[in-house]
């Protein structure tokens, strides 16, 4: 069952606040000291700071399918959503690139109230329920300083609110990346002995401990990777990968659809999905506004709603770069590809209904460039009648895969070869990717016998190939120093490919992608209300 707690928490919220809920992104955040008297109280308002995650302009919607973060592996298609973000035609003007930078420092500013507030010892509550609330801001604040500082570079580091604050303490200069990083840093360790245990919760949709350790895995690789290259913080990724790994709390789900059938039907496996953005309801009633697009807008082609899969708008569409990661090895093609990347579209016949079942229409091997992503399907749910728009499917932010593969990849750097565990750690992926048991080795499928340079090699192409569609790729490329050579290879994909429908999507995105694009513009508006910002390289 969906963490009700959650929703009456944000509508208690927004009662004292003032804020609509038919807002579908209430910008009120109560800020009076006076306010916050119980645990409670303190409760909805950091309910209020993890609201941000499900914004339409982060993962609701844009960085799921519509602001570019599949880089090679998909593009977007749809004509009504042409020359802005997605397709890599970016200007400081664009309205995506300003309403992601406003979300994030909302959600810095709401936890900035929080931090402010959350020591009164006036408040009616428990010490370690303090210490954990205030632990899971502090995480929050740092994550959306990450999401800042990986998609814009150097950005300006605030830690008081806003309402009220002296201009000298809001307007400041943009802070160094690597310093961002350091302090994005020293808040998730400060808040890493003061979190749940991810058991104690028995859900992914709060932070836990794995989630601290598994994202400041992820932090410090990319802090080791261009353009910074601080390397020795390989061997941090190492640890907190490593920390994940010997909690003995996850294991893979030997099913990887069943991963993404849990997602859209309200199914917590925490063995698995470690953090996770939840949504609720179908769009319909009081709760109206807490669905996502997960599913609709990066699901499988069905322009019909008369049938019972569910309305897609099918931004996203697949790179022939992306399908031609996925090999057979003997007889087994890798499952991965055609539930990641979906072999069909739906058709509807003439004179069905929302009850019957469309039929599926197999792309031909040579419309590769046709395929929608299809990890996140409408089929899956359950939950009726299904809305056009919204859906009650949760979003991944880390999975245990990804902790796996991080931990290989990152002992193989401190190391200049892989190990036994580097191997193991990457094995139980590839094992399930072939429907094999994670857990038991196999000969046929297991990695062996390679250098260093070859297990980066295939350390990437692995990572391409199990977290496609998670809105991690543009990020890795860009670590990795190659997002220029991919996003040129896959224009040179989509050129020679045969026509098709969305051709000119393909050519458009891959085109338009040039060396700026590693980092998004400083926003013109944020430029003209803080005079200490500076342009980014290109821009």
């Amino acid at each position: 069952m969906k963490r009700l707690k959650y929703i009456f928490a944000m509508l208690s919220l927004c009662a004292v606040s003032g804020c609509s809920f038919l807002d579908l992104e209430p910008s009120d955040f109560v800020n009076n000291g006076e306010y916050y008297k119980t645990e409670a109280d303190l409760q909805a308002a950091l309910n209020g700071v993890y609201s941000e995650l499900a914004s339409g302009n982060l993962y609701k919607s844009y960085f799921i399918a519509r602001a570019g973060l599949d880089a090679d592996q998909g593009f977007q298609q749809r004509d009504g959503d042409a020359k802005t973000l997605g397709e890599y035609y970016v200007v400081a003007t664009d309205i995506k690139v300003l309403s992601i930078w406003q979300t994030l420092y909302r959600g810095i500013n709401n936890a900035n109230i929080l931090l402010e507030n959350v020591d009164n010892e006036a408040i009616d509550i428990e010490p370690d329920a303090r210490r954990r609330i205030k632990a899971e801001t502090l995480f929050l604040r740092a994550y959306y300083y990450f999401l800042l500082v990986q998609n814009w570079g150097d950005v300006p580091y605030i830690t008081v609110p806003t309402e009220g604050a002296r201009p000298e303490d809001v307007q400041v200069a943009r802070t160094p990346a690597l310093d961002v990083y350091d302090r994005i840093i020293k808040d998730m360790n400060d808040a890493l002995p003061y979190v749940a245990d991810i058991d104690e919760l028995g859900y992914g949709g709060k932070i836990s401990r794995s989630a601290v350790h598994g994202i400041l895995a992820r932090v410090h690789l990319y802090v080791a990777g261009e353009p910074y290259n601080r390397t020795e913080d390989y061997e941090h990724a190492r640890e907190h990968a490593r920390a994940v790994i010997e909690s003995g709390k996850h294991r893979l789900n030997p099913d990887f659809q069943q991963i993404f059938i849990n997602y859209a039907q309200d199914k917590y496996d925490i063995g698995e999905s470690i953090w996770e953005v939840e949504f609720y309801g179908n769009g319909t009633g009081l709760y109206a506004s807490l669905g996502g697009y997960v599913g609709c807008a990066n699901g499988i082609r069905n322009s019909s709603e008369k049938n019972n899969v569910g309305y897609t708008f099918e931004y996203m569409n697949a790179t022939k770069y992306a399908y031609d990661l996925y090999k057979q090895v003997g007889t087994k093609m890798d499952i991965r590809r055609d539930l990641t990347i979906a072999p069909f579209r739906y058709s509807t016949p003439s004179g069905s209904t929302v009850n019957d079942a469309p039929n599926k229409v197999a792309w031909k091997s040579t419309e590769i460039f046709n395929r929608n992503a299809g990890k996140f399907r409408r089929e899956y749910e359950i939950l009726l009648p299904k809305h056009k728009s919204y859906t009650p499917q949760n979003f991944p932010l880390l999975r245990y895969s990804d902790v796996l593969l991080m931990f290989a990849e990152a002992d193989n750097e401190v190391k200049k070869g892989p190990s036994a565990e580097a191997y193991e750690a990457v094995n139980q992926v590839v094992r399930r990717a072939y429907g094999e048991d994670p857990m038991t080795p196999n000969a046929t499928y297991d990695w062996a016998g390679m250098d260093y340079e070859a297990f980066k090699s295939e350390i990437r192409n692995e990572r391409g190939r199990e977290l496609c569609f998670e809105a991690l790729r543009k990020r890795d490329l860009v670590r990795w120093g190659v997002f220029m050579s991919q996003m040129k290879r896959c224009l040179a994909d989509a050129q020679a490919a045969p026509n098709f429908g969305d051709r000119n999507h393909a050519i458009d995105t891959f085109s338009n992608a040039s060396e700026r694009d590693v980092l998004w513009p400083i926003p013109s508006y944020e430029m003209g209300l803080n005079p200490k910002l500076t342009q980014n390289t290109g821009w």
